[in-house]
């Protein structure tokens, strides 16, 4: 049953390309939404959103990610990812204190205000320790921190910055990963298909250059990703997993994953994975709304 799908975008990426590829060989009819293009009224629905089915959030900008879908819901449009998730997902102390909540392995993070207290938590951690951006994806923006001297020339300079999000000293410890970590995608929970990301640096992420292979997901990893998804609620999520001594620990939870370069590395057709669930996804909301009316 051909599906009325939107695509809320600010730039097509090669991910957006495979994902609508999929949607119209299948024969649904999709509206790509241009965000920047989007004026949201309170309590107004613009006209493109009229009949949509679902929409997909695919926006790169955390902030549009987050107020879009916060606006669909509102409007009564079902969105994927829910905004309750978005909002989880695009701050990593939120993140950070759902995962810790649900009781699933994360690395020991610290929170701090002042520049004087982050030195005091990078202090506790030792050296090396981990200074990431509340916000932020690609791995940018994140410091190894080696040294006091180092700690103190990178908290000057944070602190200089003017965003109040640069003022929250996200520290974590430092994961002696076997230079590699591992991203799983997943829907509700489900995984679809896994990558091992490999680098001599010590971020590995694949937008940073890491090699990437196909990952055998085994029955504990697939436990940890579903305990992840159900501690952000749920959806289409990357869930990025390093390895320690006495099994896994979750990093990070992605919810507008890119998967072009995981779909090269496995034999699975990721984007006929996704379209899958999305097409469950609509007739579930479909049902739902039905119900509703009743």
């Amino acid at each position: 049953m051909s599906v009325q799908i939107g695509i809320c975008y600010s730039r097509i990426r090669a991910d957006e390309k495979l994902l609508l590829s999929e949607l119209r060989e299948r024969g649904h009819d999709v509206v790509k939404i241009d965000v920047r293009e989007l004026e949201l009224a309170i309590g107004e629905a613009p006209e493109i959103l009229a009949d949509l089915d679902l929409v997909v959030d695919r926006c790169l900008a955390t902030s549009r990610s987050v107020y879009v879908t916060q606006f669909l819901s509102a409007y009564g449009v079902p969105v994927v990812n829910a905004p309750e998730t978005a909002t989880v997902c695009a701050d990593k102390v939120r993140t950070s204190l759902a995962l810790d909540g649900a009781g699933v392995p994360t690395p020991a993070t610290t929170v701090a205000f002042t520049t004087d207290s982050a030195l005091s938590a990078i202090e506790s951690f030792g050296y090396p320790c981990v200074l990431k951006p509340v916000v932020g994806s690609w791995g940018r923006l994140m410091a190894k921190i080696d040294s006091r001297s180092a700690a103190e020339a990178i908290l000057e300079h944070k602190s200089t910055l003017g965003h109040y999000e640069h003022k929250v000293f996200y520290v974590q410890e430092f994961v002696d990963k076997p230079g590699r970590d591992l991203r799983v995608l997943a829907v509700d929970g489900e995984p679809i298909a896994g990558m091992v990301r490999s680098s001599d640096h010590w971020i590995t992420n694949a937008a940073a250059g890491a090699e990437t292979t196909a990952l055998e997901i085994d029955d504990e990893i697939a436990a940890v990703v579903a305990a992840a998804s159900d501690a952000v609620g749920g959806g289409l999520l990357g869930i990025d997993l390093m390895e320690i001594d006495d099994g896994y620990t979750v990093h990070e939870v992605n919810h507008t994953v890119e998967f072009k370069a995981l779909n090269e590395a496995v034999d699975v057709d990721v984007p006929a994975a996704v379209v899958d669930w999305l097409e469950e996804t609509a007739d579930s909301a479909a049902n739902t709304q039905l119900e509703v009316t009743a």
